[in-house]
């Protein structure tokens, strides 16, 4: 009634007396947060649509490992930070022609292997990613055939490798009573490790070397200069590949005949002197006939003995071997499977018993210390127990002849 009142008794063409409003915002503290955020996810689901990056943004690196192509290369799974950085900055030395060893992870194992990443503009040009390695001291060039990525093992008449880089040993003894071999794999790609096997263990123990490392070569003729036998490990397509990846250049499963065999020949191509051919990882490989008999076909036109480690029950190496008349053998003891010094002692005293039940018995192991200082120790007390060691070639052969 009062502002009735008011303007009843207000002359005409004077303004009423109002009340002030209070200035109302169109957008609350919260309302313009709310719109701002809604900008800003607008924004980056546009940018993530056209963008036309197809890894979303995640950090890429590229690089070029030994001579694979381009098709080839598979990224590495299974790896740690650590790896991983490794393989980063041996990319920007890649790229300016260099090479650096890196450190590769097993996926499922956790074991730890080096491999060489090479420059990639010799990659590009399907050439080997280094100059063919020298050729070792002590080789016969008879034994020799060149090949596009350096020299590899040849027959020359009744000369072949096998007999002639087979440590000597006495044969008609060891027919006459028990004889264990043992091989020591993994060499090349770690000079103490593998100094320490040449110089720790007594000559009759076999050094299978892998490919890898920046100068296997210069290893293995330490190793033979030492009056050890070497056999060569080839990479070999295991059934969890790539996360468990043997290295650059693997024989793959996947691949034709000929493609693996050009593999093969750079691997040939690393060192010389070595007796034999063994497979380093490899469980389906081993285990696919029409993988395997190339191989094998290579292993007798070039004189090599093929050694399986025994890691692949289902491997056909044998009988592939068989039928050629390649000398063969297969590890019958992973001797650090478990590597502890006691399970590493029991491993090696079920290794004496089979060889007193069978006649010869074959163990294989790596360059750990605790492997090496076990082997070493138990071998020094081995011939007062009736037991001889021998070769590889010594225990192939026994073998066939058993």
């Amino acid at each position: 009634m009062t502002e009735t009142a008011d303007d009843l008794s207000t002359p005409l063409g004077q303004d009423t007396p109002r009340r002030k409003r209070q200035l109302r915002l169109p957008f609350t503290a919260m309302q313009l947060l709310a719109v701002m955020l809604g900008l800003f996810l607008v924004t980056f689901a546009g940018f993530a649509i056209f963008n036309k990056d197809p890894l979303g943004g995640e950090p890429m690196t590229r690089i070029a490992i030994g001579d694979l192509k381009a098709t080839d290369a598979k990224p590495a799974t299974g790896q740690g930070e650590e790896s991983k950085r490794a393989v980063k900055e041996a990319a920007k030395e890649a790229a300016s022609g260099d090479q650096k060893t890196v450190t590769m992870i097993d996926g499922s194992t956790g074991a730890r292997h080096d491999v060489v990443i090479g420059p990639g503009d010799a990659a590009d040009k399907g050439e080997a990613a280094s100059a063919p390695p020298p050729v070792m001291t002590g080789i016969d060039p008879k034994l020799l055939e060149k090949s596009r990525y350096g020299m590899i093992p040849a027959v020359s008449g009744d000369l072949k490798p096998f007999n002639v880089y087979a440590a000597e040993a006495d044969r008609a003894k060891a027919a006459k009573m028990p004889v264990v071999a043992i091989v020591i794999g993994g060499l090349g790609v770690g000079a103490a490790k593998t100094s320490d096997a040449i110089m720790k263990l007594p000559g009759p123990v076999t050094l299978a070397f892998t490919p890898y490392g920046s100068d296997p070569g210069k290893l293995a003729e330490r190793a033979r200069a030492q009056r050890h036998e070497i056999f060569l490990q080839i990479p070999m397509e295991p059934y969890d590949f790539p996360d468990n990846d043997p290295g650059p250049q693997t024989l793959l499963t996947s691949l034709t005949a000929d493609q693996n065999t050009d593999r093969l020949y750079w691997h040939l191509s690393r060192m010389q002197g070595y007796a034999g051919i063994t497979n380093f990882m490899g469980a389906r490989f081993v285990a696919t006939d029409a993988a395997m008999q190339p191989i094998i076909r290579e292993a007798s036109k070039r004189g090599l003995g093929f050694f399986d480690d025994g890691s692949s029950p289902r491997s056909i190496a044998g009988q592939a071997a068989g039928s050629l008349a390649v000398p063969f053998g297969k590890g019958d003891i992973a001797l650090d499977a478990v590597p502890t010094p006691t399970e590493i002692d029991r491993a090696l005293n079920k290794l004496e018993s089979m060889a007193r039940e069978r006649g010869v018995a074959i163990g294989t192991a790596s360059a750990l210390p605790v492997s090496i200082e076990r082997v070493g120790a138990w071998i020094k007390t081995l011939s007062d127990r009736g037991i001889l060691l021998v070769p590889l070639t010594t225990a192939m052969l026994k073998s066939k002849s058993s």
